[in-house]
């Protein structure tokens, strides 16, 4: 490996349904896709953060799915991804980072084991993920990008302030110049040992973002999943780039075996390092963590859209589409959207990807998609449909072409309500 001092290079991380915050989120249009903190998307802040830092442009790792709807967020924010790698399947955090390391690693003289060409150092992200000290967060990655310029695997650990059940934890080991050597990866606990936990001061939670070289994880992921790594880097050689993407081999994706990067590499490996991370960090894993995680008004509650509260604490209260009124509520959500309505108990909110099974499992749809559909083009709107008719919103940005039909047995009428179309 050549001295000079390796690139960090953002590895975003774009997958996943986020089925716990249905009904804002699909399976068509996750969370990551959606602004639930901020104007901007989950994505667009997940990039906008990186901003004051030494870095690469991104790799973007997403579903296949929703690759327009990603290049368009980035475009949006005048951020061009260095790649925008395709998951033709999801196959966990293991085989998905490995891709970007292979894609980052792409364009400096090969993967191969012991090739002679620079590392990179890949700085890796969940695309839907809030941290509200940007300083903090920038300090963590500047000590977690030392000790991967040494050989270290390196994990974000968040220093816990309460005693949660629904995060894994690490608990550290001995010092080192940047953070501790990881004594060992906990599930997640019961609230007893979580309690003992942060009373402990040496556990943190299992943030799930890393920084290392793409060359030393491959190198790990060989000799410790090497079945994993031989089915990527089959699936990337066969990789076709399409526009702004590179779509990966199907089939060879799809034989790999789905694994986290924890239980793959970095609870067997030697070279597993924590770096404490205390930067308002939250996964925003359900509506109750969202909650926790937005600005509430004098009564607890947070209210986004067309809302009227009448003696109600403590809630989440989202209106998409019309007036939402709730009276007399505590501690509930209330998420209203064009085809969809959810109310639950703030306590209550883990069960809703039981509930988004349950509409999968009935044949259903919205599980899947929003009323509003968004392509490449722009978006439509099912406005209304019924025997023989249907009737939908266009939404076609500046320049967007939709594709040429022949159609036997319809008729179509098209009104343009905005702008100038030109029309084959």
């Amino acid at each position: 490996m050549s001295s000079a001092a390796p690139r960090l290079t953002p590895v975003v991380l774009s997958g996943g349904a986020g089925t716990r915050l249905w009904p804002l989120s699909r399976e068509l249009h996750p969370k990551q896709l959606l602004p639930l903190t901020s104007s901007g998307t989950m994505l667009q802040e997940t990039v906008r953060r990186l901003a004051g830092l030494a870095l690469a442009a991104p790799i973007v790792v997403c579903n296949d799915a929703h690759r327009f709807i990603v290049a368009e967020q980035l475009r949006a924010i005048g951020m061009a991804a260095q790649a925008i790698v395709l998951e033709p399947v999801g196959r966990n955090t293991a085989p998905a980072i490995a891709l970007a390391a292979l894609a980052a690693l792409a364009g400096t003289g090969g993967a191969g084991p012991g090739a002679a060409a620079d590392d990179v150092l890949l700085l890796v992200l969940p695309a839907d993920h809030v941290i509200r000290d940007l300083g903090a967060f920038h300090t963590a990655v500047r000590s977690a990008a030392a000790a991967a310029r040494r050989g270290q695997l390196v994990t974000f650990g968040v220093v816990p302030h309460s005693p949660e059940t629904g995060y894994g934890y690490i608990q550290r080991g001995a010092a080192l110049a940047e953070g501790w050597r990881i004594a060992r990866f906990v599930e997640k606990p019961e609230r007893g040992r979580a309690e003992e936990f942060l009373a402990s001061g040496g556990y943190y939670w299992n943030s799930g973002m890393f920084v290392f070289g793409a060359r030393k994880y491959l190198d790990e992921l060989r000799r410790l999943a090497p079945d994993i790594a031989a089915a990527c880097e089959q699936a990337y050689a066969s990789a076709q780039r399409d526009l702004d993407f590179s779509r990966i081999d199907a089939a060879a994706f799809a034989a790999c075996r789905s694994e986290s990067i924890d239980y793959a590499v970095l609870e067997r490996t030697g070279d597993a390092v924590v770096v404490p991370l205390d930067a308002g960090w939250s996964d925003v894993g359900s509506w109750a963590s969202l909650h926790a995680a937005c600005e509430a008004d004098a009564n607890g509650n947070v209210i986004r859209g067309d809302v009227l509260a009448e003696e109600t604490h403590d809630s989440y209260l989202h209106a998409e589409s019309r007036l939402v009124a709730v009276v007399g509520l505590n501690d509930h959500v209330v998420v209203e959207t064009k085809d969809a309505v959810l109310v639950a108990p703030r306590g209550r909110v883990q069960d809703v990807k039981s509930l988004v099974a349950r509409i999968r499992q009935a044949g259903r749809s919205e599980h899947m998609l929003h009323r509003e559909v968004f392509r490449p083009w722009g978006s439509y709107d099912s406005l209304d449909s019924g025997e023989r008719f249907q009737v939908k919103r266009l939404t076609v940005r500046p320049g967007g072409v939709l594709s040429l039909q022949l159609h036997h047995h319809r008729a179509e009428h098209w009104v343009v309500v905005s702008g100038t179309a030109r029309i084959t």
